[in-house]
């Protein structure tokens, strides 16, 4: 604390200076660009702007005309079929687990061979067991492909089909019949007995080309 007894008259009204404002470390004032640069400034942020305004414009007519997707594009999923009609899909509910949105719901039942005219229910796949509901969520499925990784029998694949779109929520999940694939010819649909003389491991080794079942 300076002592006020050692001022002199000559030092009354006088500034005194703060030690922080004589300090050598203190940083100058930044030196201003001048007029002319601040004038391009804010035109020179534009520049790219301006460089795309006179193109060309590759506007998209949709959906009057439609561009056709990549080979491998992820669409709408399908669950598809043997060359017989039997189902791919044995329940594992593999995709299910792998699904990151938890977008796909599985239900798997056991196959009957019991005639359906005895009370049995019959055969939907060569396996001993089938996927009874399958649901998959479009509000949550993210097309990430992991369910397709996943399945071990290739029953589920994406389509190229993506209007999905739609003003109820409701019909966004998709069930079986919406998933799966349309009967082709020489299919029949399940239930029904697998191909005479043919095995479980016969269907995904290739054996079974189509014809009627047993």
């Amino acid at each position: 604390m300076s002592d006020t007894t050692d001022l002199t008259p000559d030092d009354v009204g006088k500034e005194v200076a703060s030690p922080a404002n004589d300090s050598p470390t203190s940083a100058p004032p930044a030196a201003s660009g001048g007029f002319l640069a601040d004038l391009v400034a804010p035109v020179a942020g534009f520049g790219v702007t301006f460089s795309t305004m006179f193109r060309k414009l590759e506007t998209e007519e949709y959906p009057e005309q439609k561009r056709p997707t990549a080979p491998r594009f992820h669409g709408r999923h399908q669950l598809n079929r043997h060359p017989d009609g039997l189902e791919k899909c044995v329940g594992c509910e593999l995709c299910a687990w792998a699904c990151p949105a938890d977008a796909i719901l599985v239900e798997g039942a056991d196959n009957d061979d019991t005639p359906i005219d005895e009370g049995g229910e019959g055969r939907f796949s060569p396996g001993e067991r089938y996927g009874k509901t399958y649901q998959i969520n479009y509000l949550r499925c993210i097309f990430c492909g992991l369910c397709i990784e996943a399945c071990p029998t290739r029953a589920l694949t994406m389509t190229n089909f993506y209007e999905l779109a739609d003003d109820d929520r409701g019909k966004l999940i998709f069930t079986k019949e919406q998933l799966l694939a349309p009967l082709s010819e020489g299919m029949v649909a399940p239930p029904h007995a697998m191909v005479d003389g043919m095995e479980e491991r016969d269907y995904y080794l290739g054996k079974v080309t189509g014809g009627d079942p047993a």
